[in-house]
This record gives C-alpha cells, sequence and structure tokens, in this order.
C-alpha cells in the first residue's frame, strides 16, 4: 500500500527545516535546550515540571498542546486541580515557543513545543495525619520524614509548597528515584504503593522498581521507549487541528 500524503498540519519543506536551523544558529533542539538552561535557577524544578506537562498533555485527549490553552468561560486542562501548581512554568514554555515562531512562524507546533522541552530538560540533566489518623506515614525513612518536616512545618501549611521526588539529585536524569524509594524515601503514597509490592512479592511493579534501581541502563532504555509511545497518542493530523502561533490561545 502506498504511503499517504503527509498532512498539511504536519508537513514541514526541507528549505523550512534548513531556514529554521539557520536562524536558531544550530536548530531548534539546541535552541529549547539553551531556554531551559537559562531557565534553570529561576524557576524551581523546571526539568521535571516540563517533562510532567509532555505527560499530562499527552494524556489527556492525546499529544495536541491542549494543556498549554489558557481557561475559558469553561474549566481548561490547565486549570484542572491535577495542574495545579504548573503555572510557573507556562512562560518558560512562551519562551520556548517564541524562538522557532519568530524564525519559521507555523512550523513547530505547540505540542512539538512540550515534547522538545521534555527531551530536552531529560538531557539535561504524607507527613502528618495518614488516612486521618493522626501520625504520618509508617513507611517513610524517620531522616527523610524529618527533612520533609522542615519543609512543611505542619499539616496547614502552604500546599504550594514545592519538594523535589528526588532530593539527591534534582537536576539530573537518572535512577536516584528508584533508589531511593528501596531506602524508603519516596515523597508520595504512590511511590511507596509502588514499591511495596516488591516487599509484599506480588507480581506488579515491585520488581521493576527494583530492576530500576539496580541498573540505570535498563531503566533509560525503558524510559525512551514508553516516551516514544506516549507521544504518538492520539496526534492531530490532516485538518484536524492548527499550528497555533501563540500556545495560549487558538489562532
Amino acid at each position: 500500500m502506498a504511503r499517504p500524503p503527509m498532512p498539511p498540519v504536519a508537513a514541514v519543506t526541507l528549505c523550512e527545516v534548513l531556514t529554521l536551523a539557520a536562524a536558531l544558529g544550530g536548530g531548534v533542539h539546541d535552541t529549547v535546550r539553551l531556554i531551559i538552561q537559562q531557565e534553570l535557577a529561576a524557576v524551581p524544578g523546571v526539568l521535571a515540571g516540563l517533562l510532567r506537562l509532555h505527560f499530562h498533555d499527552c494524556f489527556v485527549n492525546g499529544c495536541e498542546g491542549s494543556l498549554l490553552l489558557d481557561g475559558t468561560a469553561k474549566l481548561s486542562e490547565k486549570e484542572a486541580n491535577p495542574n495545579k501548581g504548573t503555572e510557573r512554568l507556562y512562560p518558560v514554555v512562551d519562551n520556548i515557543k517564541a524562538a522557532p515562531e519568530d524564525a519559521c512562524p507555523g512550523v513547530v507546533s505547540c505540542a512539538d513545543i512540550l515534547a522538545l522541552a521534555a527531551k530536552a530538560s531529560v538531557e539535561l540533566d504524607r507527613l502528618y495525619n495518614l488516612k486521618a489518623t493522626g501520625q504520618p506515614d509508617p513507611t517513610l525513612d524517620q531522616a527523610h520524614l524529618a527533612e520533609l518536616r522542615e519543609h512543611c512545618p505542619s499539616a496547614t501549611s502552604d500546599s504550594t509548597c514545592l519538594i523535589e521526588l528526588d532530593p539527591d539529585t534534582p537536576d539530573t536524569f537518572d535512577n536516584r528515584y528508584y533508589v531511593n524509594l528501596l531506602g524508603k524515601r519516596g515523597l508520595l503514597r504512590s511511590d511507596h504503593a509502588m514499591f511495596s509490592a516488591l516487599e509484599e512479592g506480588a507480581e506488579s511493579t515491585g520488581p521493576i522498581v527494583g530492576q530500576f534501581a539496580s541498573s540505570q541502563a535498563d531503566f533509560f532504555q525503558s524510559f525512551a521507549t514508553a516516551m516514544v509511545r506516549m507521544g504518538n497518542i492520539a496526534p492531530l493530523t490532516r485538518s484536524m487541528g492548527e499550528v497555533r502561533r501563540n500556545c495560549r490561545v487558538v489562532n
């Protein structure tokens, strides 16, 4: 069967690619990476945050950049409860989008920007009242519990305080998260749920935690495969969408 023609929304000519690469001094990938590096000091958790945006965009109706749209009279993805606290990331996305848009308008989509930002971020390298018991999670390492309580002094503290999921190497992409789980230093209850199956001998995610903790190479390979699959969830093609000039609003 003959391959179908390139859909208009995704069509990028060789001329456009070369023009974009020349205008951005080496290509869009390098430009995205540079912008993110410049934001590292000013925006806490920007690397993990951009990776999370790509994930949340793809798992709600596919990878089409709708997460970046500002809210209207109807609740938007951006304003949904799971995305609270991500406001600091959207100006970064705006800056990333502006560079290729200035060089070649209408070529690099907002979904592309999230995927590129997630890629560049990877390249750069339950404290007081669990289940209404009035007690902390007993599965937490006590030293780690003390550190977390220092950051969040009480159960009524500001809910927007930021804590790294990996306190050891927060700005490095590695397998330390899984190593920390084995040491009972997971931040979220869901972290422990993923690890506890290992203790109980269940055939679920527990053995995977152990595998990734012991082999960073295995984690890297599995992560790359998963990211490619996720990035191909229900992309918009042909006349189904548009390449937005501003990721916050439709054209």
